[in-house]
């Protein structure tokens, strides 16, 4: 019996139940009847319900889903779940080779390893007083020479004042940046000229970071630290390589007037490249009118340094000499640029010991009054010896020229 034969019997014995005043079905048959068939419709509904369905549909879309997979794993020629489930090592595959090639160092440029006593005591001291050394943040490969010094040699250090984090970043710089480095140490002109009373030294070389945070950019500091060394030990001679103060002349002032001997400040590179290696706050043209108007000052000799292998051309580096000779700069220096860290723009070239003997008869016969060039060469790279020798053996010349005039 169907569910719509049911429904009319039912609908059949109301009526007739409502049309006389006695039960027409009331016996034993009648009610196992009716209740036959809702046992029927409810066992039709329970086996003919959507969620048995439902399911049934689910497994098969996770089969081909898990299918799908299999296939992308097969293409692309990865290790299968089979391969992980028998246990067998998988085969690791080598990652590409780096596009940028590494340049390989030259023979040529092999510094003096660092540990002469002299370098050990030097060494002690500055991590006695809290110093900050360029020697060791920028970590230059000549700081066994310059530290080490020897009866013949003078010992030289440079020294990094206004702490050792930088506002600025250079593209070929190691020192630490930030742009809102530490207070300055206000004992810190004190510290550093006890430092080089202790280490005896005949040349120091004070630099510092650049301190853009500042009112005065660090100018005061600079000139209160070169000061207190002058009234520790007179004879000592000081060459400040200093940052540009943005161009600030009242700034640069208060530092080239201080005392010291020899006023330098870097180009660091030609200046095609300088938006590419130097700080964007640092112009080639800016760094030029600070040399040019230390010069004007009448104070100090004046100093710079250039860096090559960077990508400059010879075109590049000329034309740079004779800005620098109009600026009326007195010492040039050629070195070898050295990539700190992978981080840091990448070396073009190694250039030859005797490119760099090139560049220096150039620029001697361009008129400075003294060129230090080789691979190892740094801006403050034993200052000492190569300024002073031949600094000391023009002024004896003079005088000597002087005496026999008399």
């Amino acid at each position: 019996m169907g569910q719509e034969d049911g429904s009319r019997l039912q609908t059949q014995l109301c009526s007739l139940n409502d049309r006389f005043p006695f039960k027409v079905f009331t016996s034993h048959t009648d009610r196992d009847m009716m209740s036959a068939i809702q046992r029927s419709h409810h066992l039709r509904r329970l086996f003919s319900s959507q969620p048995s369905v439902t399911v049934t549909k689910s497994a098969a879309a996770s089969v081909s889903r898990l299918e799908a997979l299999r296939s992308r794993l097969a293409s692309d020629e990865s290790n299968s779940l089979d391969d992980f489930a028998t246990g067998e090592k998988p085969v690791r595959r080598k990652a590409p080779k780096r596009s940028s090639k590494v340049l390989p160092k030259p023979r040529w440029l092999k510094a003096k390893p660092a540990g002469s006593d002299n370098y050990q005591k030097l060494r002690s001291t500055v991590r006695e007083l809290g110093l900050a050394t360029v020697c060791e943040e920028a970590r230059c490969p000549n700081i066994g020479e310059c530290w080490g010094g020897g009866p013949e040699e003078t010992a030289t250090a440079t020294i990094m004042i206004m702490g050792d984090t930088c506002t600025r970043g250079c593209r070929f710089c190691s020192v630490k940046t930030s742009r809102a480095p530490p207070p300055l140490d206000p004992e810190e002109p004190e510290k550093v000229a006890s430092a080089i009373a202790k280490w005896g030294l005949d040349y120091v070389v004070l630099t510092s970071v650049d301190r853009d945070d500042i009112e005065d950019q660090g100018s005061g500091h600079f000139r209160q630290v070169v000061q207190k060394l002058k009234e520790k030990k007179p004879d000592l001679l000081v060459e400040a390589l200093t940052p540009d103060f943005q161009g600030n002349k009242e700034l640069v002032h208060k530092v080239a007037t201080s005392g010291l001997d020899v006023f330098a400040h870097n180009m660091e590179t030609v200046e095609r490249l300088t938006p590419f290696v130097r700080d964007r706050r640092a112009a080639y043209q800016q760094s030029l009118d600070v040399l040019k108007y230390v010069k004007s000052l009448g104070k100090s000799l004046t100093k710079t340094s250039l860096m090559l292998g960077l990508g400059e051309t010879d075109e590049d580096i000329q034309k740079t000499l004779d800005d620098l000779r109009a600026a009326e700069v007195d010492v040039v220096t050629f070195g070898q640029y050295l990539q700190p860290t992978k981080k840091h723009v990448p070396v073009k070239e190694y250039v030859s010991p005797e490119k760099f003997e090139e560049w220096q008869v150039k620029a001697e016969a361009m008129g400075f009054k003294y060129v230090a060039s080789g691979p190892l060469v740094r801006s403050s790279y034993k200052a000492g010896e190569f300024f002073l020798k031949n600094y000391l053996e023009e002024q004896r010349a003079k005088g000597m020229d002087q005496d026999e005039a008399v």
